[in-house]
This record gives structure tokens, C-alpha cells and sequence, in this order.
């Protein structure tokens, strides 16, 4: 039987079959708990007693537990220096992405934010293109984030309503130094046209240099007009409704 210190590192949070893997056995578990050596601090998750947990903690714990989830869209966008609206409440939101639905303790042991799971990730499973690996913590544990590129095409995946634009048509405005061949990749791999004539739709908009380095034939826009906002105007081009007051000389009235 393996030494509880020996395997369980400082702020990792584990299950049974996890600490059965590393031989340790449940009358083993059970005996560390009494003796105070680990801590549930949810119905059969476990840690070692320590500093409070941060939640780059619970986001590597999730990928050793098989979640595969990684940080995404506005909480990857302001790690990479976009700015996000002031959250007067004081908690922080943390938007992750995975494949499998994230389990409930992780809402639970969590006290300083809130996690978010992204609903509909705007990818297929298994594309690991924008996605990077973030060194956190003592022993440099990898955190995967999304890049700025997949973080933008991801918060554009959820846009419902003309404030949402305005909100990441400001972000977008520093978008400049995006690179146009990871944006070329995301672009045809992203399952979602709507993000897609969005993210083009305000690079052009904002002009940015790369934006006429991509090969917008390889990338499948779909076909007809879609309606992001009510009441807005129709951007030719791209057949997308958007703000009236973000109108250009390639949009019409919609009635």
C-alpha cells in the first residue's frame, strides 16, 4: 500500500478510484480521514488539509479525474488581457469546457466564484486547436486554456442579444495581434456559423491586418440570412442582423 504523502500532492482533490490507482485502498482512505491526513470535502472527493483552494486547483484536479475541462471563452479572454465587465458582487466566474458534464461537488467546495460549464461548445470533441497548457502553482501544474483565437469564437457562440455584440465588439477592438493561421484553423473547424460570420464579421469591421490573410473560401459559412438580434439591420455580406448603430455601407434595414 502506497503512503498517502507520497502520491496525493498539496491542493490536488481526488476520488476513490483516483487514490485506488495509486494503491490506496478504501480501508486506507477511511483510516487517512480519521486520522485527519485527508480531508472530504465533498461525498467522496478528497485532499489533503491545507490553504484554501483556488480554482485552478479544482480545474487541473477535474483533468487527473478524467474531465478533460479547460478554462474557455470570457475567463480565457481575460487571462489573455481582455477586460470584462466589472463584477460588482465581487465573484469571480470561471467558464470552463468539457466534453462530459462536469460533476456537482465542483459547485459545491468552491466558495470565492462560481463555475460555469459552457453548454454547446462551438467544436467538435476532440479539437485541440487554440487550446494551450498554462503552467500554475508549485510544481507548475499545466491548466489548458483556450487562446484569445478560440476564446473569442467561443463567446461569440453564445451572443443573443445586441448588448452581447457591443460587449465583445469592444474586446474585439484590441484584437490585432490574433494569428491569422490558428483563426484560419478555428474557422473551419467551428460547428456554429453564427460565431463564424460574427468573428469575420467584426474583424472586417475593425479592420484588423490579419483578417485578410484568411481563406474564407475553406471555411463553410452556411447558407441564408441568420437573425442575431431583433430589430437590427442586415449586414450584406455577411447575412447576419446587427446592431443598427453598427451599421456600415454594407447593411439594410430588416422589418
Amino acid at each position: 500500500m502506497s503512503s498517502i504523502d507520497s502520491v496525493l500532492q498539496e491542493g490536488l482533490l481526488v476520488d476513490r478510484k483516483w487514490l485506488t490507482r495509486h494503491n490506496i485502498n478504501r480501508p486506507a482512505v477511511d483510516y487517512y480521514v480519521r486520522s485527519g491526513a485527508l480531508t472530504a470535502v465533498s461525498r467522496g472527493i478528497y485532499r489533503k488539509p491545507g490553504p484554501p483552494l483556488k480554482w485552478q486547483n479544482i480545474v487541473y484536479s477535474l483533468n487527473q479525474i478524467g474531465y478533460s475541462a479547460y478554462v474557455g471563452q470570457m475567463s480565457a479572454l481575460q487571462f489573455h488581457g481582455y477586460q470584462h465587465y466589472l463584477n460588482l458582487s465581487g465573484g469571480e466566474t470561471i467558464n470552463l469546457y468539457s466534453y462530459k458534464k462536469l460533476p456537482r461537488w465542483i459547485y459545491d467546495v468552491y466558495h470565492k466564484g462560481e463555475f460555469c460549464q459552457g453548454v454547446r461548445n462551438p467544436f467538435p470533441e476532440g479539437c485541440s486547436v487554440g487550446i494551450v497548457d498554462i503552467a500554475f502553482g508549485t510544481w507548475d501544474w499545466p491548466i489548458p486554456y483556450s487562446t484569445a483565437e478560440r476564446g473569442f469564437v467561443e463567446l461569440l457562440s453564445t451572443v443573443k442579444t445586441a448588448d452581447d455584440i457591443r460587449h465583445v465588439d469592444t474586446l474585439f477592438e484590441g484584437a490585432a495581434s490574433l494569428r491569422p493561421q490558428v483563426v484560419q484553423e478555428l474557422l473551419e473547424d467551428c460547428l456554429q456559423v453564427k460565431a463564424k460570420r460574427l468573428f469575420l464579421w467584426l474583424a472586417n469591421r475593425h479592420n484588423h491586418t490579419w483578417y485578410n490573410s484568411l481563406d474564407q473560401s475553406r471555411i463553410n459559412l452556411g447558407s441564408g440570412k441568420r437573425q442575431i438580434v431583433k430589430d437590427g439591420i442586415l449586414n450584406n455580406h455577411f447575412m447576419i442582423t446587427v446592431p443598427v448603430e453598427m451599421k456600415s455601407e454594407q447593411t439594410e434595414p430588416i422589418f
